[in-house]
């Protein structure tokens, strides 16, 4: 492959997952988007429908666009909508103030992609089923196919049950639209179901694929998750297990460097269990169809060359506060930049390229998410929109901060030091004066570090609202930071009111909506 100065390419057959890798390819000289590229497949007949799969899971309304932050990011401290305050003014009221309204379009947009995810896969699984009982016997390909189906559905029920609280559980094959209307199930139903489509999500998922399918669904990817569903529920037991069958394999690692986490240099790194493919082309240089408007949504608002994006899903002062001092990571989470007209001396310049953005004079924000900063020679390549930006799920550091916290709440605080310690050791880097180690093993002090430390590196990463709710302390951390608002019953959103109508009354509201 030739070489490219700025990164490298494989894009993966039908155009629904791509590649990026640092040191080969051309972007010009990639098999077109929307085709077969003989000799990429693995086998297995049901494929295609999986790949479809791919591409509905970076989806706008599930993951990369301004629903979806505005559902696991904005109802936290640490974040609020950012942007002018008339630019998505109903978005500000619903979820930085706690004004919910069941007519909100965002929660019908949120459901209803989740929902085809489930109904997608829901038909998948019932043809594998159909063509095992007609006497076919079931490939290698086919058995890892099923297993990616399972592990897109418990994402999907995921994504409902942390978002609604008890939904309806439809885990069959659809082919009148009139079996949707049916009653909600308990979450304790809607989990039973994740944790068997988790279970059998890693029965036949491989530990690693070859070059051309990174990014693809992997043991690891099923573990994590059900790592991560365990812990929401603080079955501290099943999380540690999964978590440290994940350490354990010896799968990943914590040597990539802050810095580089998320810059493009650093996709699909050491430490990437779940990492949604995107990229550009030169004939597709802003486009949902390879690509996705993670970068763009939380972009600087800007004029000319500072017109990155929205700028929504932007970090307070509070998460600001949080770094210790000399935590490089602060530098990684924010992105300083000054409004038309100010004084550039009065940031700092934002490494890798020291560049100081200018946003427009009205937005309401101080920072910007450098987690979604994009590299200014790819800019002037594609769009300033960022559409090539791989975005993050779940990384290494998350799942060894969950064993940490599940050893902790299980009385072994030496577990639990021993992994709090590889994350802050990441993070230290040879700066021994910085971040020192914590030794306290008295179990309330732990946890407060433990969950400090899953505060600072895992900023804007989407998970923070969820942990003050199952930590029960929801109310109290988003009260003192003036989201006075927050009621115990906001842990869960109102069910969309179109959903409700349209059953007839088979479908009951949350409580108190």
């Amino acid at each position: 492959m030739k070489k490219n100065i700025l990164k490298a390419l494989f894009v993966l057959t039908i155009g629904l997952f791509a590649v990026i890798n640092a040191g080969c390819g051309d972007l010009l000289d990639q098999q077109p988007q929307g085709q077969w590229v003989k000799g990429d497949e693995p086998g297995g007949s049901f494929q295609t429908d999986i790949f479809t799969l791919y591409a509905k899971m970076r989806g706008y309304h599930v993951t990369t666009g301004n629903t979806a932050m505005a559902i696991h990011s904005f109802r936290s401290e640490d974040t609020e909508k950012g942007s002018t305050a008339s630019d998505g003014a109903a978005f500000a009221t619903m979820f930085d103030d706690f004004d919910y309204n069941a007519s909100n379009g965002s929660l019908q947009s949120y459901w209803t992609n989740n929902y085809d995810i489930i109904n997608i896969v829901n038909r998948i699984l019932s043809d594998i089923s159909e063509y095992e009982k007609a006497g076919n016997t079931l490939t290698e390909g086919d058995l890892t196919n099923r297993s990616e189906a399972h592990f897109f559905r418990a994402f999907a029920y995921f994504n409902l049950v942390r978002a609604f609280g008890e939904v309806p559980k439809i885990d069959f094959k659809v082919t009148d639209a009139a079996q949707t209307n049916v009653p909600k199930s308990s979450v304790d139903d809607i989990y039973k179901l994740i944790d068997s489509d988790l279970t059998e999500a890693a029965k036949y998922l491989p530990q690693k694929w070859s070059p051309v399918y990174v990014g693809r669904l992997t043991w690891g990817a099923a573990r994590s998750l059900h790592a991560k569903a365990y812990l929401t529920r603080n079955d501290w037991t099943n999380t540690y297990t999964a978590a440290t069958e994940v350490i354990n394999s010896g799968i990943y690692n914590l040597n990539t460097p802050y810095e580089q986490i998320f810059r493009e240099s650093g996709e699909n790194g050491s430490e990437s269990i779940l990492e949604l493919q995107c990229t550009s082309t030169p004939s597709q240089p802003g486009t949902n169809d390879i690509g996705s408007q993670f970068a763009q949504v939380q972009g600087v608002r800007g004029a000319g060359d500072w017109n990155l994006g929205w700028g929504w899903n932007t970090p307070t002062q509070l998460l600001a506060d949080a770094f210790e001092p000399g935590d490089p990571r602060k530098d990684e989470t924010l992105l300083y930049f000054i409004k038309s007209g100010g004084d550039p001396s009065t940031i700092p310049a934002n490494k890798p390229w020291n560049e100081k953005p200018v946003a427009n004079a009205d937005v309401t924000n101080k920072y910007y998410n450098k987690k979604a900063y994009t590299d200014p020679a790819l800019r002037l390549l594609y769009t300033k929109g960022g559409f090539w930006v791989n975005v993050r799920l779940i990384r290494y550091a998350d799942i060894v901060l969950m064993a940490s916290e599940a050893a902790n709440e299980l009385g072994n605080p030496a577990d639990a030091l021993k992994y709090l310690e590889m994350v802050r050791a990441r993070a230290r880097g040879s700066n021994a004066s910085i971040l020192p180690k914590v030794t306290t093993t008295v179990q309330a002090e732990l946890r407060n570090a433990i969950r400090h430390e899953r505060r600072v590196e895992l900023g804007m990463e989407y998970d923070r609202f969820y942990d003050l709710v199952r930590w029960g302390i929801a109310a109290e951390v988003l009260h003192a930071a003036g989201k006075t608002k927050y009621l115990d019953k906001h842990k869960y959103l109102p069910l969309p009111q179109a959903e409700i109508d349209k059953s007839n009354g088979v479908l009951k509201q949350n409580p108190n909506y």
